[in-house]
């Protein structure tokens, strides 16, 4: 795909230059940025220049949005991607042609889609104020829905856990400690963020840090979730402990067994690990009623 467009090679230096974005947000806006740009040039069937950004229908857009979909893009994929083009017709000075959103279903509560699981973090990192912020509440975000940690057991974690193996021991309520798998891009996030943090890390303090140095507080990774759920058009149980809850209940519906999900958990008891198991179900049977042809 050409990123060397000048409006997007314009929209490309913003985003690194003035607004300090991560070289992986910059890479993911460009690209949606080209992406509408090549779906323009056909469309319309000519050159796209900033007066083509002004002239844009709803239905232009709604055509993009519905090209996206065809190609397989989830519903939060899709909310992120419309964000992206808004900012990028933003800084052309074109305004946005109002379309809604994907919509989300709403109901009893349920785990995430791991699409939805991503894009909910890669939101979050991307709306970060700073790079090294971003990439802290990435690795935050992927310790819960990775590892199946608790926020709390995430926040407690110091520098001593450096450098990481492939298994992490974690400490829960009760001062219980247990050994989770830690997967290759967790290991690789966390590593990240620590040669990023401008706090260095020390074995006795806490690994993730607040803006001023001090203990991250979970409040501050709460409303990050909450404003990027906001814009994903996800439901507001889409919550930190959600990504946990998806954790176990996408381990579950892949084969693993109530015990060993016990363990993962650090459940003290097999009944807090069983819950999971009507969740998964009542999952199916969304699944069941939106495929079956007799549903």
């Amino acid at each position: 795909m050409d990123e060397t467009h000048p409006l997007v090679s314009a929209w490309r230096d913003h985003l690194a230059r003035d607004r300090r974005r991560s070289a992986h947000t910059v890479r993911a806006y460009s690209a949606t940025a080209a992406r509408l740009v090549r779906f323009l040039q056909h469309h319309l069937g000519g050159a796209v220049d900033a007066a083509t950004l002004a002239a844009l229908t709803p239905a232009d857009l709604r055509a993009h949005l519905a090209a996206r979909r065809g190609e397989g893009i989830g519903n939060a994929s899709a909310a992120r991607e419309l964000s992206a083009i808004r900012g990028f017709l933003d800084f052309h000075g074109a305004a946005a042609p109002r379309v809604r959103g994907p919509k989300v279903k709403r109901g009893v509560p349920r785990p995430l889609s791991p699409d939805d699981a991503v894009s909910l973090g890669q939101t979050v990192a991307e709306e970060a104020s700073d790079p090294w912020i971003g990439a802290r509440d990435w690795a935050v975000l992927l310790l819960l829905y990775g590892a199946g940690l608790r926020i709390g057991e995430a926040l407690s974690l110091t520098g001593a856990v450096l450098p990481l193996g492939d298994r992490l021991a974690v400490t829960g309520k009760r001062a219980k400690t247990r050994i989770v798998p830690i997967l290759p891009q967790l290991a690789d996030a966390i590593t990240h963020y620590a040669a990023l943090c401008p706090w260095g890390v020390e074995r006795d303090l806490p690994l993730f840090r607040g803006a001023r140095g001090g203990a991250l507080d979970p409040a501050v990774v709460r409303r990050a979730v909450r404003r990027a759920r906001r814009g994903l058009g996800l439901s507001e149980r889409a919550t930190p402990h959600a990504l946990r809850h998806s954790f176990a209940t996408h381990l579950l519906g892949r084969g693993a067994d109530l015990r060993q999900l016990q363990e993962l958990l650090g459940h003290a008891s097999l009944s807090s690990t069983q819950v999971y198991t009507a969740v998964d179900a009542a999952h199916l049977m969304d699944v069941y009623r939106n495929a079956h042809p007799r549903a």
